[in-house]
């Protein structure tokens, strides 16, 4: 059952037992008007039997009607009508028995209806009233027959309209409280909702996200900034004085309040020192707390990498098309040149013109390649012959004084998801890498292409046996324009590893115990879709 319902009903339910409370009253004050000895002086009876009989019946049906109220299973509309209809019993009984008292007892029959009114439908609350403003007139003509009444008619009609109209209002008020009460408990259930929507999307923000108070105190973290610095479970930091985790965090602070000014320099925080740049905002204004953003600075690195990547690649793809023509034509010149008589050292020259010629031919193929970004087609593939055939073909263009070539691993055929030209271009480019960068001095390069299984998955190793990457440069491989060769442009690799992306794969470069370097290419598995 809903909140809202729950509430509600509890409402009504203590609403009906103060007035039961009443009508107890009522009852009490009938028993102490009858049986007191100061009783005849303020009502002198009629029929001094019914008034004893009444008393004595009123008290235990008001005290039962209370004990039924405080039944949970107790049915609040049935309740107040059989109450109400035990009221004007009583108040007709007692109007004639005591008729002094008359006016008194109507006044009080007004509370019971109107209340009666709040829990009833608007029209059994008129049957009610009605029946309430019958039994003033019924009791009325009962008197005047036996000749004993002292109060006009009048009375009796004005009791009667007052009936109907405090029925009709409490009712009407009664609804308009309902109406009132479950609008603002709805509004106030959508409020906690947003509230604990808000505070999910807080705790789950990738963004590091703080609460500090006047004190330089913790007040809420959330799950990334706990992270940051070094909290063991969610609210572990609460309460906690910045400080402790992060001090240079809580300089940085410090000092925006002095000045107010947002200083965006990185920050290291936590055991782990994890590089963020803290932002500050007041919490509300005029307020002591402090709400502090930590943004990871590796993501803002990478995004704005990315924002220089795509406007310079669309730069250079343009810029690829307009050095082409012209290296063209220099390049159909220099081999004109060659066919002419010339001296030798001419010669060197227009064999350095070639070379050049060439190295800017690579350099505008591989901003083309960034730039293209072509969208994978992947196919079921066969591994084991997809390598066997690279290796033919490119073996057709490897002279053998620069390298050798070979395959290894698994003869068994081995199949994986990917697309052949993105397969065909990862691989050229990580092949001419061992053979340009994997040989030792005075050797030659020797490349080893291997198929595996690692960890359930297809993988391809290329493997060399040359001197290896210093760790301090294995970490910033793949990186784009990161290069170590005077000749390179630095896009290769990152071209590679963002191919692979592309089809679910990864690329990774891994070190070799034994000396070399390895880059490893592990590929998703037979796709049962592809294959039906």
């Amino acid at each position: 059952m809903p909140a809202s319902i729950v509430y509600t009903d509890r409402v009504l339910r203590r609403e009906l037992q103060l007035l039961a409370l009443y009508r107890l009253l009522e009852a009490s004050l009938l028993c102490l008007l009858v049986f007191s000895p100061i009783g005849p002086l303020i009502a002198e009876p009629h029929d001094a039997n019914l008034a004893i009989t009444v008393a004595l019946g009123g008290l235990p049906a008001a005290f039962a009607l209370w004990l039924w109220t405080r039944r949970p299973d107790a049915h609040l509309g049935e309740l107040a009508l059989i109450g109400v209809a035990v009221d004007i019993t009583l108040a007709l009984l007692i109007t004639h028995a005591l008729p002094t008292a008359g006016p008194g007892v109507a006044l009080l029959l007004l509370t019971n209806i109107g209340g009666a009114a709040l829990f009833l439908k608007l029209r059994v609350a008129l049957l009610v009233a009605f029946a309430a403003a019958a039994a003033m007139i019924g009791e009325y003509v009962w008197s005047q027959i036996e000749g004993g009444s002292v109060r006009p008619l009048a009375e009796a009609l004005m009791f009667a309209i007052s009936f109907i109209a405090i029925a009709v209002l409490s009712n009407l008020l009664g609804e308009r409280m309902r109406e009132s009460q479950a609008l603002a408990e709805r509004h106030g259930e959508h409020a906690a909702n947003l509230a604990g929507l808000n505070e999910l999307i807080i705790r789950r923000m990738r963004t590091g996200v703080l609460i500090v108070d006047g004190r330089d105190r913790i007040k809420l973290a959330n799950e990334a900034a706990t992270l940051v610095l070094g909290g063991e479970d969610d609210g572990a930091l609460d309460g906690t004085a910045l400080a402790e985790p992060a001090p240079e965090l809580a300089a940085r602070l410090v000092s925006w309040r002095l000045d107010n000014r947002n200083d965006e320099s990185p920050v290291l925080c936590g055991p782990e020192r994890i590089e963020v740049q803290p932002r500050f905002m007041r919490l509300l204004p005029g307020s002591d707390s402090v709400l502090v953003f930590l943004d990871d600075a590796s993501l803002v690195s990478r995004r704005a990498e990315s924002l220089t990547l795509s406007a310079m690649g669309r730069f250079s793809a343009s810029l690829a098309h307009e050095i082409r023509n012209p290296l063209a034509a220099i390049n159909y010149a220099a081999q004109l040149l060659e066919e002419a008589e010339l001296a030798d050292a001419d010669r060197r020259l227009l064999q350095i013109i070639s070379q050049q010629c060439q190295r800017t031919n690579g350099i505008v193929e591989s901003v083309l390649g960034l730039a293209r970004r072509e969208r994978a087609m992947p196919e079921q593939l066969e591994l084991v012959a997809a390598v066997r055939r690279f290796i033919a073909d490119f073996h057709l263009t490897l002279a053998p004084e620069n390298g050798s070539l070979q395959q290894a691993g698994r003869d068994r055929p081995l199949e994986a998801v990917f697309d052949p030209r993105h397969l065909q271009q990862i691989l050229t480019v990580l092949v001419q890498n061992a053979i340009n960068h994997g040989r030792l001095p005075g050797e030659i390069a020797r490349v080893t292409v291997a198929v595996e299984v690692r960890e359930g998955r297809p993988a391809i190793e290329v493997t060399d046996r040359g001197p290896g990457i210093p760790e301090a440069v294995a970490s910033q491989i793949g990186r784009p324009f990161f290069t170590t060769s005077e000749y390179g442009t630095g896009l290769g690799l990152y071209i590679a590893r963002e191919l692979a992306k592309a089809n679910g794969a990864t690329l990774d470069y891994v070190s070799v115990p034994g000396g070399g370097a390895c880059f490893r290419l592990v590929l998703s598995g037979r796709n049962p879709l592809l294959s039906a």
